[in-house]
């Protein structure tokens, strides 16, 4: 898989694998997104990553704030998506589960697949241990619950000395009898909301208490609360802000494929468009010209498949040819064929790529876009196709042709700026 780690920070998150249709492959998270998604880029001496790693194509990224946002982002995008390399490279661990005890004062544990059978509730099962219990520390500190073991019956009495974890703020005291068992309960209810993924009725109950108690005058009861619904909040920011950008995604990549089934309709051409190559020349009246090769992979740029020359052949001011070598050039290399070819031009860019591909005995459709009047060419059609400006095919090719154009300016200004600096 050809990845562009450039941008990926060295920060914790998830991380989506898919393939060429976007079908998302594998969920992953890491506490350093490019020191793992580099795993991906070679060969490795495992069979079934090898064929992950042949299969994706692409990857989307999320980064996160805290330990318990990834576990809880990443156990949700797989439930989402049930990625088949989820299951596929397990290696027969006995992962972890979350469980809730049946006792009077229940207990919120980890626990092996063996467990769940006695539990009252249970979650999972997590891809990660460290994961899962280090979510526990995080609830346990918004709401406490007891890991002790509780006299059965009030008469039974109670420890002495209360537990580490009371002092600590992350048991309310059921070892020493300080427990009230309706609070107890009440938290332990809130743990379960939490873990099924029902975060805002666990913050809208809350600020409802807190409400009641300030206007009962039972202020050190709202402060409490206050400061449950704050790190609730701070933890749950962050899940947020990636559910919302998950819904968008999901709907521009419906977008997307009606661009695309769009432009395959308008172009009459073969196939759905899966791959389009733009391509744009930049030079000033002939000096330090470039071209660039940009991809377009569903509808999206694929910036790891950009490419950009450095015109050799042609001297002076002649857009054509210099269009002729860059494809020349482009097609001497061993890269994926696109579905379609787009240049930003008119006929006389047209006539270019037509004489390379037939020079080639290269069978790929292909068509021109002039900037002017925003008009199509094609070599099946005499005369220009202008489509009306909510059209989405002409959405997707005008955005791949700014695209082209944007990186072989970027390149252009590279050389001369590189000449200006370099001594005479």
């Amino acid at each position: 898989m050809s990845l562009d780690l450039r941008d990926v920070p060295d920060r914790p998150g998830v991380y989506l694998l898919k393939d060429g249709q976007s079908k998302v492959l594998y969920v992953g998270k890491s506490v350093n997104l490019k020191n793992r998604l580099k795993y991906y880029t070679k060969p490795v001496p495992e069979p079934r990553i090898n064929r992950l790693i042949e299969l994706a194509k692409e990857v989307d990224y999320y980064e996160v704030g805290s330990e318990i946002e990834s576990l809880i982002l990443e156990v949700n995008l797989i439930k989402k998506y049930l990625p088949e390399y989820n299951v596929q490279l397990k290696d027969d661990k006995d992962y972890l589960y979350i469980i809730i005890t049946k006792e009077r004062f229940s207990k919120v544990l980890p626990a092996r697949k063996r467990s769940i059978t006695t539990a009252k509730y249970y979650f999972g099962p997590f891809p990660s241990s460290s994961s899962v219990r280090s979510t526990l520390k995080t609830l346990r500190r918004i709401f406490p619950y007891s890991t002790c073991k509780p006299p059965p019956t009030e008469r039974e009495g109670k420890q002495k000395r209360a537990c580490l974890h009371y002092h600590l703020g992350l048991c309310p005291g059921v070892c020493i009898g300080k427990a009230s068992e309706k609070e107890y309960k009440k938290n332990i209810k809130d743990i379960v909301l939490f873990l099924e993924g029902k975060k805002q009725t666990v913050v809208n109950s809350l600020k409802k208490e807190m409400k009641e108690a300030s206007g009962d005058l039972r202020y050190e009861k709202a402060g409490e609360i206050s400061r449950k619904v704050k790190s609730l909040e701070y933890v749950l920011q962050k899940v947020h802000s990636v559910e919302k950008h998950l819904e968008d995604h999901q709907f521009m990549r419906v977008y997307r494929e009606e661009e695309l089934k769009d432009l395959q309709k308008v172009l009459n051409l073969k196939k759905i468009p899966r791959r389009i190559e733009g391509y744009d020349i930049s030079n000033i009246q002939g000096e330090f010209a470039t071209g660039s090769m940009v991809v377009f992979a569903n509808g999206s740029p694929e910036k790891s498949e950009y490419r950009k020359f450095k015109i050799k052949k042609v001297v002076g001011i002649n857009d054509t040819e210099m269009m002729k070598e860059i494809l020349k050039r482009r097609f001497k290399n061993d890269w994926p064929l696109p579905d379609l070819i787009v240049v930003d031009g008119g006929k006389g860019q047209l006539s270019a790529v037509k004489s390379v591909l037939k020079e080639l005995n290269v069978d790929i459709d292909f068509a021109s876009l002039a900037k002017r009047l925003e008009q199509i060419f094609t070599p099946i059609k005499a005369g220009p196709i202008t489509l009306p400006r909510d059209s989405k095919a002409l959405h997707v090719i005008q955005r791949l042709r700014d695209e082209a154009h944007r990186f072989a300016i970027s390149y252009h200004r590279h050389l001369r700026e590189r000449n200006i600096l370099t001594p005479k």
